[in-house]
């Protein structure tokens, strides 16, 4: 019998920018780019649409976010866990 492997899936922290959606919300990801003339570090955000199926983050939680199938037009990543709830 074969067991066929998963590709990889790409997997990203980020923080929750809006959840006006049904069972959707929209998850900032910064991170650290360095300049190509001056060296200098600038920060980069990509805003990625994730899968919520049980509706449960809200603005301002920080969530690991996977790599998925694409659910609709703009959602391909889902909701793994909450890493840390908003104050």
């Amino acid at each position: 019998m074969e067991i066929k492997n998963r590709n990889l899936r790409k997997e990203r922290i980020g923080i929750v920018t809006s959840n006006a959606m049904d069972k959707s919300a929209v998850v900032s990801v910064e991170r650290r780019v360095k300049h190509r003339i001056y060296g200098k570090y600038i920060k980069k955000t990509s805003k990625f649409f994730v899968h919520d199926e049980k509706n449960e983050c809200n603005i301002g939680d920080k969530i690991s976010i996977m790599e998925t199938r694409p659910i609709s037009k703009n959602k391909c990543w889902r909701l793994l866990k909450i890493i840390e709830k908003a104050k």
